[in-house]
């Protein structure tokens, strides 16, 4: 192997660790936000279930009253 071909792989090593180091910062960062976002929806989620529990309290409605629905 000459200089030059060692020279230019060892470039063409360096640039695509550099964009495997971009690639894996942008993935990070969507992970992170990902995270966050799910968070968000499953506190949200917890939320609407309270609530719902807490209408359905206040209507006296309990789905075990309820007769079954007719077969067909």
């Amino acid at each position: 192997m000459s200089g030059d071909t060692l020279e230019q792989r060892l470039n063409e090593l360096e640039v695509r660790l550099t964009f495997l180091d971009d690639t894996v910062n942008a993935l990070a960062t969507a992970d992170a936000e990902q995270s966050l976002r799910i968070e968000v929806l499953e506190r949200t989620l917890r939320d609407l279930r309270n609530e719902l529990s807490s209408m359905r309290a206040s209507q006296g409605h309990d789905a075990h009253d309820e007769p079954p629905p007719p077969h067909y």
